[in-house]
């Protein structure tokens, strides 16, 4: 019964450890400026203090194209929150304004965005990098990533831990 009980404790103690050190070790979310499809220029360090949905995607991907609706029915639900979502893109603003005629996005597209891309995506062993689309980072009010994932159907998940992001910074 005694050792029943010490195994017990000690399983209660490494499990809090546990938790402790995975909440202190989230990553900071790599700074990036970038300018929006009307030429304001926005810096993620300055949006410290906001939950930050960072969405990589592509207009010639059919998962995003997919994901688009669903998305901007989420940006319209923290419309006046402390929320700002952000769409970067490798696209051209052409390429890209052709593309919002039938499929309009209400997130801020920052368009020829390769080089925020480079600081997101994960090298493999060779140096390729690789990041599916479309990629979604979730960045929490200090500027760390709280979820990384990416595909389809993401958003029910994004969505809870943007509330619940929102109600732990009340």
């Amino acid at each position: 019964m005694k050792s029943i009980r010490v195994i017990l404790i000690f399983a209660l103690i490494v499990t809090c450890a546990a938790a402790v050190f995975a909440q202190k070790t989230k990553m900071p979310a790599a700074n990036f400026s970038g300018t929006t499809m009307s030429g304001e220029t926005v810096d993620l360090d300055s949006l410290k203090g906001k939950v930050v949905l960072v969405t990589f995607w592509s207009t010639r991907c059919p998962i995003c194209e997919s994901e688009i609706p669903k998305l901007n029915k989420m940006a319209a639900a923290y419309r006046g929150k402390d929320v700002v979502f952000l769409a970067p893109t490798m696209d051209n603003p052409t390429r890209i304004e052709s593309f919002l005629r039938t499929n309009p996005f209400d997130f801020e597209i920052l368009p020829n965005s390769f080089g925020i891309l480079l600081k997101y995506a994960d090298p493999d062993n060779t140096g390729t990098v690789n990041l599916g689309f479309p990629a979604y980072f979730l960045v929490n009010q200090k500027g760390e990533v709280e979820m990384k994932a990416s595909g389809w159907d993401k958003i029910d998940k994004l969505d809870s831990l943007i509330k619940n992001l929102l109600n732990a910074g009340k």
